[in-house]
């Protein structure tokens, strides 16, 4: 894999539970803090959460609360409280943090003359209000709202003038979105790429009912790779990552936090036991092609970053996975989407690996796996 083919991260910015920006995320990582939020019943009241579901046995009162994620600052964007109102709250945050990335990266879209691309995506947006409205309010609210318009609008805010792509493929979009971004940099189709994701739903405070061998944790914590583990926890978060092509962010002198030297996405197709659960195949067949397109062997690689949803499916899978893909050598491993990207950005940053608590008890499918894992770790 030559300079050409590779894409360098020069600007980032993120905002997610316990940390409203990247110092703040790194601090929390380093300190190995659960930032996931358990709230009591007075707390539950008080957000307006039904009575029925609060006493319900099988809810869990914890979450992912992203920081003022309720407040917005609509006059540096030039919108009108009215046009705010109207707005999403993923929109907003995602606005603000890809302003901020911009920032990181040291470019501003009015003067640097360069061809700007953006490529995210973000939740589904709960139905507004029900209640008559004229046409143009119709119009406003959907595209306030809808979020096929999150890229084109936060290019248009941004005056962003490369391709404006909104990526929806759930719970890798923000992984995918950085995949586009960088085919489309080095494909010519723009200068520059913000790619990311966003997730926020107000109010925050809530949790989820948990039933037996669903995704969902049983005590809101997320306990990858442990035999104890009973699934993951809602969050919100966004994250946003600025690529250039490698070559021109040398020339032009920019910080690089990170290079990537190949990225791969594909398809399970029928090869598993039903539409939501994983692929042992073809999780494997997309690691390998991402190390095929990167020039790398799998001896070579010093770390991974699990996705980790901490589930007994998921797992085992996972680790089955790489050791497939790795054959002999899957001897590292510890979960999703922006924030991990994130999380191995600022350890090349910083020059750091933060506190990872080890499976207690791994499961009987991947406990070699992450036993190697722990020991590589330690």
């Amino acid at each position: 894999m030559t300079q050409e083919n590779s894409v360098a991260i020069v600007g980032l910015s993120c905002r997610f539970p316990g940390a409203h920006n990247v110092e703040e995320y790194w601090r929390n990582l380093c300190a190995g803090i659960d930032t996931i939020s358990h709230f009591d019943r007075s707390a539950l009241d008080a957000a307006g959460l039904d009575a029925a579901l609060v006493t319900d046995a099988r809810f869990v009162p914890a979450r992912g609360v992203v920081p003022d994620g309720e407040l917005f600052d609509r006059e540096f964007f030039g919108y009108s409280a009215a046009e705010a109102a109207t707005m999403d709250p993923q929109h907003r945050v995602f606005l603000e943090c890809a302003a901020q990335a911009l920032d990181d990266a040291g470019i501003d879209p009015d003067r640097s003359g360069k061809w700007t691309g953006l490529f995210a995506g973000g939740d589904h947006t709960p139905a507004p209000s029900a209640g008559p409205v004229d046409a143009a309010t119709a119009t406003q609210r959907l595209i306030g709202r809808e979020k096929d318009f999150l890229a084109t609008r936060a290019a248009y805010k941004l005056d962003l003038r490369g391709p404006a792509i909104t990526v929806q493929t759930a719970c890798s979009t923000g992984l995918v979105a950085v995949h586009q971004a960088c085919q489309a940099l080095l494909g010519l189709e723009c200068d520059v790429a913000l790619a990311g994701a966003t997730t926020l739903h107000l109010p925050q405070i809530g949790g989820h009912l948990h039933q037996e061998g669903s995704i969902l944790s049983a005590d809101g914590r997320c306990r990858a790779f442990d035999a104890d583990a009973s699934g993951t926890v809602n969050s919100g978060g966004v994250g946003v990552v600025v690529l250039k092509r490698l070559t021109d962010a040398l020339e032009n002198g920019d910080r690089i936090i990170a290079v990537i030297r190949g990225s791969a996405v594909n398809n399970d197709g029928r090869e598993k036991v039903g539409y939501t659960a994983p692929s042992v195949a073809g999780q494997r067949d997309v690691i390998r092609m991402a190390l095929a397109r990167a020039g790398v062997s799998s001896d070579e690689i010093g770390y991974v970053e699990a996705h980790g949803t901490g589930t007994p499916v998921g797992d085992p899978v996972e680790v089955a996975a790489l050791t497939a893909a790795f054959a002999a050598e899957s001897e590292r491993l510890p979960a999703h989407g922006p924030a991990v990207r994130l999380a191995v950005l600022l350890a090349g940053r910083y020059v750091w690996l933060w506190p990872a608590e080890p499976a207690d008890h791994s499961h009987g499918h991947s406990a070699d796996a992450v036993s190697r894992c722990r020991a590589a770790l330690n």
